[in-house]
């Protein structure tokens, strides 16, 4: 059985590939397993040299990979180069300059028992399982791959079954470098592939995908108590205050809504813009609109590419024409583009309002609806009022305002005066709260998060041979000991005295 892989902006036929069948599955995890015995007692620091050789061999053949990712995405070669391709060399190096300062022991000051010692240890997982997305099907598995290598594991991904070429371009690259190529493996197919990979025997799980299927993973994972991070869905709301830098805000909203076509979990999602700046905003954002240059990637630079899953645009066309009837205003686009390949039109909604489903669900696509607010109070209680809650963004020209604004937002990240910029801040952590998943897959976090936390206490000085806690118990240990807990605990001047040496 084979994948068939098309390109979304021509739909010619790109490649076929083999599903790797359950039982390779699982073999693909026993030498994962084998390769991360020898890996895992190799030092941070070393393992992090050794990694910079993926940095280098990335860097040396970026033009393959902002190729194969134009072919299969369909995406503008501007966002293939600088959102994937420099998104994760950057990713790379920073990791491995700052790895090891970040996986090195942490020891304890302990308050009370002063006559011994405590370390944390981060001590590989084992075998890292990553089920990952079609939208970044570079920079999403791949940055996890290199976290899940310098923290001492191996790591097995499981690619989109919609963007599988990119994922074997990744491998060919990284065994180029000479770094053991069964402790980065690489499993095909569609669902039941990444059920498989969950019940192999992997020790981590990361997944990056839609709420449903995410809960479908966390459920599996959690039948085999297999830790993992969800990074989920979103419904990122942009609030315009009424004092917005207007041209800074319009370009925000037209960039942060139809970047990769809107396929962006962190899209510009819904638009909460004060009255006094709302219609000035809605004829700029209709006249940057406009400008827009769309089409085939491979053949011209464009702004705007095709639509990778051709799926969402039955989902755009949905919440647009569920918008239209309850009394939205079409102020531009709307309409998929006939001819060969996936093309829809960048399109905006005003006078929306909540019981749309444009504004409540996740869109994945080119649409972005705006609604009229009266204050700030509004703005943030709409933007709290979903299921979801990744990312978000405030425009205000006030430090003060926007602090006060996006620190009463409900979210993982919130971006102030600009939008989409924050994944790549790689030192932060990103992910998001509610049903847009748990954990962390940037900032230091995200490194530890592959590892194990092992507690290690031994002696500072010599204990006796006989330690007067042990048996036997005898009424006069409990008297002395009663005595002792009443002095160091009590609440008398004495108490807080001794209380405050430890």
């Amino acid at each position: 059985m084979n994948l068939r892989v098309f390109a979304p902006a021509t739909g010619a036929l790109l490649a076929e590939v083999p599903v790797t069948s359950d039982e390779d599955v699982r073999q693909v995890v026993v030498r994962a397993r084998r390769a991360q015995g020898v890996w895992s007692v190799v030092p941070v620091a070393e393992r992090a040299q050794r990694l910079l050789r993926l940095r280098d061999a990335l860097s040396e053949r970026s033009g393959e990979l902002v190729e194969t990712l134009v072919r299969e995405c369909g995406k503008p070669r501007h966002e293939a180069l600088v959102h994937e391709v420099t998104t994760l060399l950057d990713l790379v190096a920073w990791y491995c300059k700052h790895g090891p300062e970040t996986l090195a022991p942490e020891h304890l000051t302990l308050h009370l028992m002063k006559h011994r010692a405590s370390e944390v240890h981060l001590v590989p997982r084992g075998v890292v399982g990553v089920v990952s997305p079609w939208n970044f099907p570079l920079v999403i598995p791949m940055g996890s791959v290199l976290l899940a290598l310098l923290a001492g594991n191996a790591c097995v991904v499981k690619p989109s079954e919609v963007t599988p070429l990119i994922a074997l371009k990744a491998k060919e690259i990284y065994d180029s470098t000479g770094l053991p190529e069964d402790l980065f493996g690489l499993v095909l197919g569609s669902g039941s592939t990444g059920q498989a990979l969950i019940e192999s025997g992997i020790d981590y799980c990361v997944f990056t995908g839609a709420v449903e299927t995410g809960r479908k993973v966390a459920a599996a994972c959690g039948a085999r108590l297999v830790p993992c991070t969800m990074e989920l869905g979103g419904k990122a709301p942009l609030v315009a205050c009424e004092d917005c830098d207007l041209e800074r805000t319009a370009r925000a909203v037209v960039f942060g809504g139809f970047a990769n076509s809107g396929q962006v979990c962190i899209s510009v999602e819904r638009v909460y813009a004060h009255e006094r700046v709302y219609e000035p905003l809605i004829e700029r954002v209709r006249s940057l609109v406009g400008e827009l240059r769309q089409g085939d990637p491979m053949r011209d630079y464009v702004d705007l590419g095709a639509i990778t899953f051709p799926r969402q645009i039955d989902v755009a066309e949905r919440h647009i024409q569920d918008a239209l009837r309850k009394g939205a205003r079409l102020v531009c686009g709307g309409h998929r583009i006939p001819g060969r390949g996936h093309f829809f039109e960048p399109t905006v909604l005003a006078d929306c309002d909540p019981t749309m489903s444009v504004m409540r669900d996740e869109i994945f696509g080119p649409v972005v609806p705006m609604m009229r607010v009266g204050s700030d109070d509004e703005a943030v209680r709409l933007s709290n009022d979903t299921h979801l809650g990744l990312n978000a963004y405030v425009f205000s020209q006030s430090r003060d305002r926007a602090r006060r604004v996006s620190e009463s937002i409900e979210a993982g990240s919130v971006v102030v005066n600009d939008v989409l910029a924050n994944y790549a801040t790689i030192e932060a952590p990103f992910g998001g709260i509610k049903q847009s998943g748990f954990g962390r897959v940037h900032g230091v976090e995200s490194l530890r998060d592959m590892c194990q936390r092992k507690h290690l206490s031994y002696d500072r000085v010599p204990a006796p041979a006989r330690d007067p806690l042990w048996f036997p118990y005898t009424a006069r240990s409990f008297h002395w000991l009663q005595r002792g807990v009443r002095l160091v605990f009590g609440g008398g001047p004495l108490g807080r005295r001794i209380g405050e040496l430890f």
